[in-house]
């Protein structure tokens, strides 16, 4: 019996991926643990390996698919003896049918006995629901809304029917369309940047969105819609930090950098006030028994959050080279799921770019994240007597359903202490 290679889900939140190339070409034998395919998810892209031993029979989706869904047939593997199976019968099968037990046949059953009445108001919720039945990618969602289409009126040509990204590029709306409760949203707002560009004669480049730069916008987005921040500032002397990485770093055999010790920093100050290290879940707060200190990093295109785990109870060294191989495979796409999910603080830093002070956004499901500035020499005030010393500033942004003001207050002094005491870290 030849077997099916469905699309895996590479993350818990997955739904659907791009299957960005493979691997093998039909015809090839396979053994278990050999690389077929990469499948790019919004963060990165992995490699599939294979479980089965068999020949490559069918490659059932090509490479460079977008929006393919979880569990959706992508090859078909034939074990040893297996030749003359119809293999595209098999490839494009119909899913199996509705059990009695689903809502669908529950409904074909009661329909029977309904009256004609409510019959037809069943059909009026229908058609009123029906948009929202169609399957289209996220991505072709959001530019048919942003466009002002009616999906309902875009023909998909992805599997199964479903609206991807070129069906909405191709589609050529009618008057009626045009005149849609969505477009009128958007006229009442005025012209887009790109009508605006054109009315002007202004010269410009256009790229599409990037799987990565969406998920970015949709997160932050509802990130400022549904948390409520608010925003804590403190300043942080330096010197006696500064002065410990250098005696670290002197005999040359590690290399700490200011950011591995804000994040043992951070990481004991979370401890410290429990509190702070916190996700709001809906009807319930979480409070987390250990630190897991997500860092931003730049990628081409976007930005990625890997996560140090446990970092309170972790020495620099291991924070030094953990953070280095983290960054580094974010860079290239190749972190794991579990390596950028969860967490339960963050930390923004962009101190190296010159920045003085910002508020960064939080980042679901974390409680807060701290945002923080370049070191500099300013003029402070010590004993009554004017001196230079080393600062930085540091803006907390909080998620106030689970951070009060009380709260994040107290964990900025406590992340202060370990900065200006740094010995206090290492204990």
């Amino acid at each position: 019996m030849p077997i099916e290679i469905l699309m895996p889900a590479l993350s818990p939140t997955m739904t659907e991926g791009t299957l960005a190339a493979w691997s093998v070409k039909e015809g090839d034998i396979v053994s278990s643990g050999d690389v077929i395919a990469e499948i790019e998810t919004d963060k990165a892209t992995m490699e599939v390996e294979a479980v089965d031993e068999g020949t490559i029979g069918k490659l059932v989706v090509a490479a460079g698919t977008e929006g393919v869904p979880v569990n959706q047939v992508i090859a078909i593997l034939l074990v040893e003896g297996e030749e003359s199976v119809d293999l595209t019968a098999l490839a494009t099968k119909a899913p199996p049918e509705q059990t009695s037990e689903t809502p669908e046949s529950i409904a074909k059953e009661s329909q029977k006995t309904e009256s004609p009445a409510a019959k037809q108001t069943k059909q009026v919720t229908k058609a009123i629901q029906s948009e929202d039945r169609i399957f289209a990618s996220p991505l072709a969602k959001r530019l048919a809304e942003q466009a002002g289409y009616a999906l309902a009126d875009i023909q998909g040509t992805g599997p199964r029917g479903r609206v991807v990204k070129r069906d909405v590029e191709a589609h050529q709306p009618s008057v009626a369309t045009k005149d849609n409760r969505k477009t009128r949203k958007v006229a009442a707002s005025g012209p887009s940047p790109k009508e605006l560009a054109d009315l002007l004669g202004t010269t410009y480049r256009e790229e599409p969105v990037s799987k990565m730069r969406g998920v970015i916008a949709e997160r932050l987005m509802e990130a400022k819609q549904t948390i409520p921040h608010f925003y804590l500032t403190i300043e942080c002397e330096l010197d006696a930090l500064l002065s410990m990485r250098k005696q670290i770093n002197e005999p040359g055999d590690v290399k700490i950098s200011v950011n591995d010790l804000i994040i043992k920093a951070v990481a004991k100050a979370l401890i410290k006030v429990p509190e702070a290290n916190a996700s709001w879940n809906g009807d319930t707060i979480l409070y987390y028994d250990q630190a897991d200190v997500a860092v931003a990093v730049a990628i081409e295109g976007g930005l990625v959050t890997p996560i140090v785990r446990g970092a309170e109870s972790k020495p620099l060294t291991a924070i030094s080279d953990e953070m280095k191989d983290l960054a580094g495979r974010a860079k290239d796409g190749k972190l794991k799921p579990d390596e950028y999910q969860g967490g339960s603080f963050s930390i923004s830093n962009l101190g190296m770019f010159g920045i003085k002070e910002f508020s960064a956004v939080i980042n679901p499901p974390h409680g807060a994240i701290l945002a923080i500035g370049m070191g500099e020499k300013r003029p402070v005030v010590k004993n009554d007597e004017l001196t230079i010393a080393t600062m930085m500033s540091c803006t907390l942004s909080c998620d106030h359903r689970v951070v009060d003001g009380a709260v994040g207050a107290t964990f900025l002094q406590a992340f202060k202490g370990m900065i200006e005491n740094p010995l206090g870290m290492l204990i």
